[in-house]
């Protein structure tokens, strides 16, 4: 559902018992830690439950599983997630009573006052970018609070609150989210169109990060490999930003080179105007870790945090939830999980799995999320999938949308082009298809937004 964001947004010591709908999920999970840990009394509900719910539970968080207008009783705030629909009970009485009702955007924005933030955006690698920086800042002694789309590992959380002043936040797109913040300095991984159920063009997408851009106080870390960030290098300079760039192309200001990626690990070496840094290690695999990596970089630089300090960060990050997570072997099997969705993202993670496999099989088993998505980019993702040895697609994970005859998984099979590729019909019976094909040495990669995460579990449990 769209929930308009308030004109002002009081700080967190003013909101009283917040309550939040969909407490299950990445982005809302980590805004109630960062206000349960400033002394907020908060709660939530989730349709289902979860490891995330059961974590927050065990940190004092009071969790309901279901909605129910009950569970607002004492409340004063109620922040809701995207995929909450307008009849949702607990929506229709946060109106009824008259309460605050924020989208998530509004809920961070609270939890950024009096704090430095550095807001990640971008298209791809926002969560792996803030995760690494996160990590980065940490080594470096800036003991920052973060708030990150995904379990970390290293971290122990999506969310923390820090003694520094610094606060490393992911930004979303998605639904125009990151247009409600006001960073010091920011990071912009990519523009690659998406999104377009909210933003309708291409342009209208490129045209929010140029917004996002008029944003931000003082600096701006930008890839230099990627069009769309090249073209908001213009925009930022005339914005009066400090901009560095970093990538891989030669006329960055912060350059990777010697790039290799060699089973899980990636290296490589940076130097910053002519500067050698020295070689980086990363224990993730993927050229695409290797460009979050130095962006991660180029922002604790411009923080002017220890170089030294900064890289031994970065070798730290052991990845994070569903971002190609290794979640074990079994029969001979390797089984790993992704989020990606986007055809770029797709790309990229079949490019690290051929690196992890090395001449063994990779057989990829993906769920195109949401039909709009499929509609524009069904044959690109079936194309990008074209680099696995075997494919299977799922049904399309609808989310917040409604099915579309006219739009299906065989858009993305048509489109696969040298691999066999199947349709493998709804994820609960995804196990059952997979486990004939499967032999020992193979590497599976589940990838989706959706619930495909709960394939590769029951995989790797058939095959024990």
């Amino acid at each position: 559902m769209k929930i308009e964001v308030p004109a002002h947004v009081p700080p967190v010591s003013e909101l009283g018992h917040v309550h939040f709908i969909g407490i299950g999920g990445a982005g809302l999970s980590a805004i109630a830690r960062l206000m349960a840990q400033q002394g907020v009394v908060v709660s939530g509900s989730d349709a289902f439950d979860s490891a995330v719910v059961t974590a927050l539970r065990a940190e004092g968080i009071t969790c309901f599983v279901g909605h129910d207008a009950a569970h607002l009783d004492g409340v004063d705030t109620v922040i809701a997630s995207t995929a909450v629909r307008d009849d949702n009970p607990e929506v229709v009485e946060a109106q009824r009573r008259g309460l605050r009702l924020w989208p998530r955007s509004a809920g961070l924005r609270s939890v950024m006052d009096g704090r430095r933030t550095i807001a990640v955006a971008g298209t791809h690698g926002k969560t792996t970018t803030t995760a690494m920086l996160t990590c980065a800042l940490i080594a470096a002694g800036a003991e920052p609070s973060f708030a990150i789309g995904a379990e970390v590992a290293s971290l122990g959380a999506n969310a923390r609150l820090g003694s520094g002043d610094l606060l490393v936040a992911e930004a979303d797109e998605s639904d125009g989210a990151f247009l409600v913040y006001e960073p010091e300095g920011a990071v912009v991984t990519n523009v690659d169109a998406d999104h377009l159920d909210n933003y309708g063009t291409v342009e209208a997408y490129a045209a929010a990060f140029e917004e996002f851009i008029g944003h931000i106080g003082r600096f701006v870390v930008l890839s230099a490999d990627d069009p769309g960030t090249q073209a908001l290098a213009v925009a930022a300079r005339s914005a009066g930003l400090e901009v560095m760039t970093a990538g891989f192309a030669d006329d960055a200001d912060l350059i990777g080179s010697h790039l290799r990626v060699e089973g899980t690990t990636t290296t490589f070496t940076a130097s910053l105007r002519g500067v050698d840094l020295g070689p980086v290690t990363l224990a993730v695999p993927g050229a695409h870790y290797a460009l979050d990596a130095l962006l991660a970089l180029g922002t604790g630089i411009l923080l002017d945090h220890n170089i030294d300090l900064l890289i031994a960060g970065l070798g730290a990050y052991t990845g994070a939830n569903r971002r190609m997570q290794a979640l074990g072997e079994a029969g001979g099997v390797r089984v790993y999980d992704s989020y990606a969705h986007h055809p770029t993202e797709i790309s990229a993670d079949l490019a690290a799995a051929r690196a992890v496999a090395g001449s063994d099989r990779l057989v990829v088993v993906y769920q195109p999320h949401l039909v709009s998505r499929t509609r524009v980019y069904g044959a690109d993702m079936g194309r990008a999938l074209s680099a696995a040895d075997l494919v299977v697609v799922a049904d399309i994970y609808l989310a917040r949308e409604e099915a579309d005859p006219s739009v299906t998984s065989a858009l993305v099979v048509d489109a696969v082009d040298g691999p066999v590729a199947t349709l493998g019909g709804p994820v609960s019976g995804l196990a059952d298809v997979l486990l004939p094909e499967l032999r020992a040495g193979d590497l599976l990669l589940t990838l989706g937004a959706g619930d495909i995460t709960t394939v590769g579990p029951a995989v790797l449990e058939a095959l024990r």
